[in-house]
């Protein structure tokens, strides 16, 4: 061999081990990895063979292991599956998985486990509950929760409403007021206004529930600092009109210096929501209202209209001037002109009263397409003096207009109330004068024999089930026997509308200590509420008497459960209306 050759197989074989040489460090670096990695391993399965998991937390006893009882898998239904205590005989030797790795039982208790769940999941959680909701709801159609929720009392009703959105909604759509008023699953509530509280006008409404004989107070913040208001309900809602403020010492019933107001609001018990309606053309404080239920194409609609289309300025009724507002009374002739005196209206009757009386109530009774209003006369204006107009409200045009004024002589007017069309108002001198709404003119009423009455008291009208009534104070003489003393007494008369003559119906079992006691009337009852103070102390009496049943007479339905504490001239500033709900 050459010693080139020679030196080429040295090279070779040089190259050769070389290469062994790298494979060799390869293989021992791979394997000093495995080595490092099984080490590893091993000492993770004895850490976990020898000592506390470390998703047990704190959960786990003095001997080691977990809390969690090794009878879960039982309870599960599977007895193999069971967690061993690394601290019992049982569990020495044993892993620390049971079974096999779907089989594996998680070391924390359940509470926590829940716990960890639901701060984790919180969007799911959500997502499932709604879903539960809705597929509740999906099991109770919504007329049949309309009609759970329509018969519900009032104070029911409105905890309903705090469940949930869903139900609030259901239950304030326009749909479920009309099928809860027509049906037969209202109550009458009693609403008092007026409160003065430590001298100030607190704006308190108290209610009574008087099916379930339970009084509710209501905040009113736009009625704080008012007073001398009238109220008159119409359907679901209370309208308060007019009424007094102190300029003054605000909040207190103050009347040196004061203003009073044209504005009036409305009160939505169902609601509990104000709203403010069309302000009156006069500022009035105390007025005498009316509401009645009258035909969309009367008289006074159709004047409305034409005087819309034909837009002019029409002079108030009987030429009155604005400015001066007539202090000589020039414009008489003019006045007496569109209105009637006694003779004329005893002479509209006579063909055929009752028939008269029953077309009358036909109409009324009619639901057809009718539309109410409200008839504000009377109160004292803003000088303080006492007013013969008045004003008609409509209250799907938001708008008031004047209205023929009282009659001449007529007096101040000091209450009134509708009974079939014809507004009856009474006054101080004991006059009585009707208003023919549909025809838009008063009526002088000439009546054989005013019923006696103390005149510090003045007499009150109420309408119930197409009758009208009169509260009034008179003396009772001992009752005839000797040695009685004279009493002051509060009688129920009721007047005949065909031959208009008054007869003594009841008397009440209260002596009348209030002179400004208030009274309504809803369907065939008449409500009545008295405040007084005797002794330092200021009492209250709700009393209730149904016409259908004259023999039963008064009774009393609440007693001292309001007046408590308020104060004296609450009694003077009270009014009440009252509503069905």
């Amino acid at each position: 061999m050459t010693s080139a050759s020679i030196r080429e197989e040295q090279q070779l074989t040089d190259n050769e081990i070389e290469s062994l040489s790298v494979s060799k460090r390869i293989i021992r670096s791979m394997s000093q990895k495995l080595k490092r990695k099984s080490n590893i391993s091993e000492d993770a399965d004895e850490a976990e063979a020898t000592s506390v998991s470390l998703r047990c937390l704190t959960l786990y006893g003095r001997g080691g292991g977990c809390k969690v009882g090794a009878d879960m898998g039982e309870e599960f239904g599977n007895s193999g599956c069971r967690r061993r205590s690394s601290s019992s005989e049982e569990g020495k030797g044993y892993p620390a998985l049971c079974g096999k790795e779907e089989e594996t039982i998680d070391c924390f208790p359940y509470i926590v486990k829940e716990r960890f769940f639901r701060k984790s999941n919180r969007r799911l959680l959500t997502y499932n509950d709604a879903q539960q909701s809705n597929s509740m709801n999906a099991r109770l159609p919504d007329d049949i929760l309309e009609m759970c929720l329509v018969r519900l009392p009032l104070a029911s009703l409105m905890n309903a409403r705090l469940v949930c959105k869903k139900w609030r909604s259901l239950t304030s759509t326009p749909r479920f007021m009309q099928i809860r008023r027509e049906g037969l699953f209202q109550s009458s509530w009693l609403f008092l206004f007026g409160v003065v509280k430590n001298g100030y006008c607190s704006g308190e409404i108290h209610a009574f529930d008087i099916a379930l004989n339970q009084w509710h107070k209501i905040d009113s913040p736009s009625l704080k600092g008012r007073f001398l208001f009238s109220v008159a309900s119409i359907q679901d809602n209370i309208f308060i009109v007019g009424g007094c403020s102190s300029l003054t010492n605000f909040g207190r019933v103050d009347r040196s210096s004061f203003k009073t107001h044209k504005g009036v609001l409305v009160f939505s018990p169902l609601m509990k929501s104000w709203r403010k309606a069309g302000a009156m053309k006069y500022a009035r404080s105390s007025p005498v209202l009316g509401i009645s239920e009258v035909n969309p194409d009367c008289l006074f609609f159709k004047n409305q209209q034409n005087r819309s289309e034909r837009r002019f300025y029409r002079p108030r009724v009987g030429g009155v001037s604005d400015v001066y507002e007539d202090p000589h009374r020039l414009s008489v002739r003019r006045q007496s002109r569109h209105s009637l005196d006694e003779n004329d209206y005893l002479a509209v009757p006579t063909n055929n009263p009752l028939k008269t009386l029953r077309q009358k109530v036909e109409t009324s009774s009619s639901k057809d397409g009718r539309k109410f209003v409200m008839i504000a006369v009377g109160g004292l204006g803003s000088w303080d003096e006492p007013l013969d107009s008045g004003e008609i409200y409509d209250p799907v045009s938001n708008k008031w207009t004047e209205i023929q004024r009282l009659p001449l002589d007529f007096g101040v007017a000091c209450s009134g109330v509708i009974c079939y069309g014809t507004f009856y108002v009474y006054s101080e001198s004991d006059k009585l004068a009707g208003y023919d709404i549909e025809k838009g003119y008063w009526v002088r009423i000439q009546i054989a024999l005013s019923p006696p009455r103390v005149h510090e008291y003045y007499p009150k009208l109420i309408s119930c089930k197409g009758r009208v009534f009169m509260l009034s104070v008179s003396w009772c003489e001992g009752d005839g026997q000797i040695g009685r003393r004279n009493k002051a007494v509060r009688k129920l008369w009721e007047l005949d509308l065909v031959y208009l003559t008054w007869t003594e119906v009841s008397t009440h079992p209260d002596a009348p200590m209030d002179w400004n006691a208030a009274f309504v009337a809803d369907e065939d009852l008449i409500f009545g509420v008295e405040m007084f103070k005797i002794f330092g102390q200021v009492l209250d009496f709700v009393t209730m008497f149904n016409v259908s049943d004259m023999e039963s007479g008064w009774r009393h339905i609440s007693r001292n459960h309001v007046a408590h504490d308020m104060d004296a001239s609450s009694c003077l500033t009270k009014s009440m209306a009252v509503l069905r709900l």
